[in-house]
């Protein structure tokens, strides 16, 4: 039974909802109904959203699949952690105006270590 997983995927739809409503709003801004009408602010809100679409759900699955093998609890809130961690701040440094690279790049790498350690936890689990 899944008992933890679901609180992580909660937290990343509530941020996933965040990065949405910032599309809709930036393309009601710029009047933007298809596509991204080369404004750049869209763009940048437009693939923060889409990012967050790519990483998270996999991750999530690799997290779930750990913790119906039985990974312990503080593996899995680890990883939680870590794929929630990763996602906000990559979107908080991507989406701003600048963007700030050090957050960006943090974003990525929490993000790449959840996925590893995760996938790397599945096959240790499956043994």
């Amino acid at each position: 039974m899944l008992a933890i997983t679901p609180l992580y995927a909660a937290l990343i739809g509530l941020l996933f909802i965040a990065l949405s409503v910032n599309v809709i709003r930036t393309r009601f801004k710029h009047r933007v109904s298809v596509g991204d009408g080369g404004e750049k602010a869209l763009i940048k809100a437009m693939r923060a959203h889409a990012n967050c679409a790519e990483y998270a759900p996999f991750t999530l699955l690799l997290i779930a699949m750990a913790e119906l093998q039985s990974g312990p609890a503080w593996l899995i809130h680890l990883l939680g952690l870590l794929i929630l961690g990763g996602r906000f701040i990559h979107a908080y440094g991507f989406g701003r105006t600048p963007q700030i690279v050090p957050l960006r790049q943090t974003g990525m790498y929490l993000t790449f270590t959840a996925i590893l350690v995760s996938a790397l936890s599945n096959i240790l689990l499956a043994f």
